[in-house]
């Protein structure tokens, strides 16, 4: 059982100085929180991909790649990578250059992303949203099957028998599929034989059970044993020393962030009441003492069958040594908490 972070390197005002962190020093913290994530003993963390300036991530490699050399043993992603808006060759390449730089540790989340932003600013074209993703995940598994490619496509200009270089460390580079519960998308993931990550960011995640099961349904039609493919869920939430302190902390950020970008969508306003009924144990929100969420994590296991665990913290902009505080708590209570749970039955 793998417990994580991953982060979209917000930089929103914060809603208690009405300040707004520069991208450069918001960069600089999540560094600082990648090692001290490392240092407590998580498994992963993870860095978003988004293009505008209420986030930092656009260059999710570079981000990851400075935490590299500072950290030793935890696994470093992107989440997600906007496939569709990105050039695959160029995409493996910097996450083969990270996997070096990292002895092994780089992973890509390849998804559409929830945001469109990418795509007016690189230059597609939304009307072939689904035509690029299948496109470039087709060629994104070529790149790393063998050394040299050849390739035809719609949307790429065409190569023959072109070495792809840097070679990464592991053979072969992992690679998920990152959903937001879209049935197709994790058909697709099962049919590839790909490990699935499910976003859940709001309602009951228990909802998310068929769509599990049509994953390893999917595997299995497809010839793969679906006992051996993995499935994560990313879902948002803060760990506090207790969880009155922890609501009193990330409530006020996260009503302020869901707000601002719910506008966008035509979403009405985040409620206390909404965000108190998300903590309960069949809601999506993981907010509390490091016992609230590590049992709310167990309970979830059991209901979904997840092996990858990605608490998304902070969501809206946070003083970064709560944030650290979160992580420590994280790594040090929640997690052991839960791989003793499961240690028990052997899973």
């Amino acid at each position: 059982m793998e417990i994580g972070i991953d982060t979209f390197v917000e930089t929103t005002p914060d809603v208690r100085t009405g300040k707004t962190i520069s991208h450069a020093e918001r960069l600089r913290q999540v560094v600082e929180e990648i090692v001290l994530a490392d240092q407590v003993g998580l498994d992963i963390f993870g860095v978003g991909e988004h293009h505008r300036k209420e986030f930092g991530d656009s260059a999710t490699a570079v981000i990851l790649a400075a935490a590299a050399s500072r950290t030793q043993r935890i696994r470093l992603t992107s989440s997600v990578t906007v496939l569709s808006a990105v050039d695959p060759v160029r995409l493996f390449q910097q996450f083969a250059t990270l996997d070096g730089i990292s002895n092994g540790r780089a992973e890509i989340i390849a998804g559409r992303g929830s945001m469109v932003d990418a795509f007016p600013l690189f230059g597609y074209n939304l009307e072939d949203y689904d035509e690029l993703f299948e496109e470039k995940l087709e060629l994104l598994l070529k790149l790393r099957e063998s050394e040299k490619v050849t390739w035809k496509g719609g949307h790429r200009p065409a190569f023959t028998d072109l070495g792809i270089y840097p070679r990464p460390v592991q053979n072969p580079l992992p690679v998920w599929i990152g959903s937001g519960g879209n049935p197709e998308s994790a058909i697709r993931a099962g049919v590839l034989g790909l490990p699935l990550v499910l976003a859940i960011i709001g309602g009951s995640p228990i909802r998310f059970a068929p769509i599990v099961q049509l994953y390893k349904n999917a595997a299995t039609r497809a010839g793969h044993d679906a006992s051996k493919l993995r499935v994560a869920v990313h879902s948002l939430g803060y760990v506090a020393d207790t969880t009155e302190l922890a609501v009193e902390q990330y409530f006020p950020p996260t009503q302020a962030s869901f707000n601002l970008f719910g506008k966008e969508r035509g979403r009405g306003n985040y409620s206390r009441s909404y965000f108190d009924s998300e903590r309960s144990l069949e809601g999506g929100l993981y907010v509390g003492d490091p016992e609230t969420v590590a049992n709310k994590i167990i309970h979830m296991r059991k209901e979904l069958g997840f092996s990858r665990f990605i608490l998304h913290l902070p969501v809206g902009t946070m003083p970064h040594e709560e944030v650290m505080r979160a992580i420590e708590l994280l790594g040090t209570e929640v997690a052991p908490r839960v791989r003793e749970e499961f240690a028990k039955s052997g899973d």
